[in-house]
């Protein structure tokens, strides 16, 4: 009986892991390599539609966030990630976290989790995902901007939107 409860859990995580797509198929190809799906994925379309019933968290570096980020959200960093970042976010609050692509994202969703946070999911896609939906992003002083923070030149072939500045 066990073994069945495993197959069926296995059978819905990857059909919920492979359920959302990216517009680029070879960007949503390299998120399939990348990310583990060890903690819910979310649609950019969903969480934009939905976006206020979650806690935005921006687990990128705080020049990438100055440059661009999805309206609302608050820094919590990656490499210098401190729980204080957290402060008034309840155990309960739905949360999506993000960065460029997913994968540090995804390592402090884990993180959280493991804190005691129980509705954290991963924007699938991230920030580069939203804005190829042509999505806003404000940068650090609050203001619409038609920037995105890249990570680097290799990372920057994955926005697609054609009128958004690439920075690295």
């Amino acid at each position: 009986m066990k073994r069945i409860h495993l197959v069926l859990f296995l059978l819905f995580a990857l059909k919920t892991a492979s359920a959302q797509s990216t517009q680029n198929q070879r960007f949503d190809n390299r998120l399939q390599e990348l990310l583990d799906f060890s903690i819910p994925t979310i649609d950019v379309t969903k969480a934009f539609e939905n976006s206020a019933e979650y806690v935005f968290l921006d687990a990128r570096e705080l020049v990438e966030y100055q440059v661009s980020h999805i309206p609302g959200a608050r820094y919590i960093g990656f490499n210098h990630f401190s729980p204080k970042y957290l402060k008034g976010i309840d155990f309960d609050k739905n949360i999506i976290i993000y960065c460029s692509v997913g994968y540090r994202s995804e390592k402090l969703g884990e993180k959280l989790s493991r804190m005691g946070y129980k509705n954290v999911n991963n924007l699938y896609g991230s920030i580069f995902e939203w804005v190829n939906c042509e999505l806003p992003v404000e940068n650090g002083q609050g203001l619409t901007t038609d920037s995105i923070h890249t990570y680097n030149s290799q990372w920057s072939k994955w926005v697609s939107h054609p009128k958004m500045n690439k920075v690295w």
